[in-house]
């Protein structure tokens, strides 16, 4: 008679180990930082779609008869502005401009940096010595005053600022992704598709570019908190945006004649800084350590 042979594999080998994004987002769920991170952008989030909506009172109408009203005064939940202005509809209107200088800048820094910290990494040599060293030009110049020279140079508006706050952020972005992409270059796998005839693009596409997006969306998360400050930075010393558009930095301008009469109204548009940075600081911690996992 012949054996008879099990096959039958052991339960625990039938099941089908967790993919790495799926043990990051587990990894993240245990993270009670993050989640709270995460909760709060999400409503600042809904904040900045909906606000127009969700705003009581309209946020550009104005009365002097009911200026610098205090804190719970029927009708102004959080006070009234220099100008009479209900501060909780502008604080709700006023996310929407404040997030959108926070990350618009960011997105544009993550994309051109990226490409260009990629390219160096990858290329290596001659071409990665001359884009690295025109990127640490930049470095000469702390990224403040940088981003105040720039705005101050293209003018106030919008527009402008996103453009300084894009150029300041791109040589620290281009000179992770420079790193990262260096490390990879060398690795095996790499090597190998080096040796069986992929060209660089290819290379990059297939191989590079999943391992490396990784730590650079993790770290220009954390540059998000460092826009929303220097944006509104800009918006404080009339760079940025111009009234009477509600935006927390400007807000913070307008309001400092203010100080002495209503000291807690003028600090609503910090508080909304401060809190919104430290979710955003949070939420890039919580992705840093979720992303870590030893292969």
């Amino acid at each position: 008679m012949s054996a008879v042979v099990d096959t039958k594999l052991p339960a625990a080998a039938m099941e089908r180990s967790p993919g790495y994004w799926q043990t990051v987002g587990r990894r993240l769920l245990r993270d009670p930082s993050a989640l709270v991170a995460g909760a709060m952008i999400l409503f600042l989030m809904i904040l900045a779609v909906f606000g127009p909506w969700l705003a009581p009172a309209d946020p550009y109408a104005s009365s002097m008869l009911n200026r610098l009203k205090p804190i719970g005064t029927e009708g102004y939940p959080l006070g009234s502005d220099e100008l009479g202005r209900d501060m909780l509809s502008r604080l709700i209107v006023g996310a929407r401009l404040s997030l959108f200088m926070g990350i618009t800048p960011v997105i544009f820094a993550f994309v051109i940096g990226a490409t260009i910290g990629i390219v160096a990494g990858y290329a290596g040599g001659a071409v990665n010595s001359v884009i690295m060293r025109t990127i640490d030009v930049f470095y000469a110049f702390p990224s403040v005053l940088l981003a105040i020279a720039l705005s101050g140079a293209l003018g106030a508006g919008i527009t402008n600022s996103l453009i300084s706050l894009t150029v300041v952020f791109i040589p620290p972005i281009a000179r992770v992704a420079e790193s990262v992409t260096t490390q990879i270059r060398s690795r095996d796998f790499v090597e190998a598709a080096r040796a069986s005839g992929a060209d660089a693009f290819t290379i990059v596409r297939v191989h590079v570019l999943g391992n490396v997006l990784g730590p650079i969306f993790v770290y220009a998360t954390s540059l998000i908190a460092v826009s929303m400050i220097l944006a509104s930075g800009l918006s404080f010393l009339g760079l940025g945006v111009k009234p009477p558009e509600p935006e927390w930095g400007l807000m913070l301008n307008t309001l400092r004649t203010a100080i002495y009469v209503q000291p807690w109204i003028a600090a609503l548009p910090g508080v909304m800084i401060f809190f919104t940075s430290i979710a955003f600081n949070l939420l890039s911690d919580g992705l840093r350590s979720a992303m870590e996992i030893k292969q």
